[in-house]
């Protein structure tokens, strides 16, 4: 397990970790404030700002650590077998002191009568605890089934920009989230504001409802819609972070061409099936 701490890859990755969800945090949560010289955000604003930032990251960053900026979909990556238990808590923690720096950035630059509250997810609408889990539980669900979907590396389908596809995953679901909660999906967003400003009312919501729908649709997808070929093996050797066995990438190669050919492919598109 220890390999991965004494690689520069990892170092930088757990890094990427905290610069994405400190400007995540700052131009999500910028965005959300209520200026009194200025009219109130709506909630097309907050929804374009926190879907473009995530957007812009996961393309500037992707490359380096996946880009997660969640915990909640670090969670959902670790169920998957996507990554190590070891660099699932790394990038927990860097995510979480990534997005409380950048909440204290923002608190310091932003004036007093204007940074109030720093854009805390609260139940709005008398919406109640159990509705907001609901609700917060399906957001994430929806967010984390489009990044599975859209890096998925074995589709053979044009899958256009991941990035793209996940920044408006995140945008459709602050268009619904906000009359409810302000809409959260990541459990960093909610914690950090509530650490500078010091309110922790109803906390709970913005970490059972994330983890709970990130968890569900990382089952889902990788184990009953689209399953990967990992034997057990493997995914344990992955959840311990042992080192890669030298010949793994050819025989992951090799089950994927198994996988294929014995796998229903869909038709190139403009030609239809003919029927006899």
């Amino acid at each position: 397990m220890m390999w991965e701490l004494r690689s520069v890859a990892f170092t930088r990755a757990v890094l990427a970790e905290f610069l994405a969800t400190l400007v995540f945090i700052l131009f999500g949560l910028g965005s959300a404030l209520n200026w009194p010289s200025a009219s109130a955000p709506s909630i097309l604003q907050i929804a374009l700002a926190f879907g473009l930032a995530i957007g812009t990251l996961v393309q500037a960053l992707g490359h380096i650590s996946g880009a997660h900026i969640n915990p909640a979909v670090t969670v959902a990556c670790l169920i998957g077998s996507h990554v190590s238990f070891l660099r699932a808590v790394f990038y927990v923690v860097a995510q979480l002191l990534g997005a409380v720096a950048g909440a204290a950035i923002l608190h310091e630059i932003t004036p007093a009568d204007s940074r109030e509250g720093l854009a805390i997810n609260k139940l709005h609408n008398e919406t109640t605890t159990g509705q907001a889990v609901t609700v917060e539980l399906f957001l994430t669900f929806q967010l984390v089934l489009c990044i599975f979907a859209s890096t998925d590396e074995r589709r053979e389908d044009n899958m256009g920009s991941p990035a793209l596809s996940i920044g408006l995953s995140v945008a459709v679901g602050h268009l619904l989230g906000i009359r409810y909660t302000g809409c959260s999906m990541n459990p960093a967003r909610s914690f950090a504001p509530a650490v500078i400003v010091g309110d922790f009312s109803d906390h709970w919501v913005f970490w059972v409802g994330p983890l709970v729908g990130a968890a569900a649709a990382s089952i889902i997808y990788n184990y009953v819609l689209f399953p990967q070929s990992k034997t057990f093996s493997e995914r344990l050797a992955i959840f311990k972070g042992m080192e890669p066995e030298e010949d793994w990438a050819e025989r992951e190669a090799r089950r994927r061409q198994s996988v294929e050919l014995h796998s229903p492919q869909s038709l190139p598109r403009g030609i239809s099936e003919k029927v006899f």
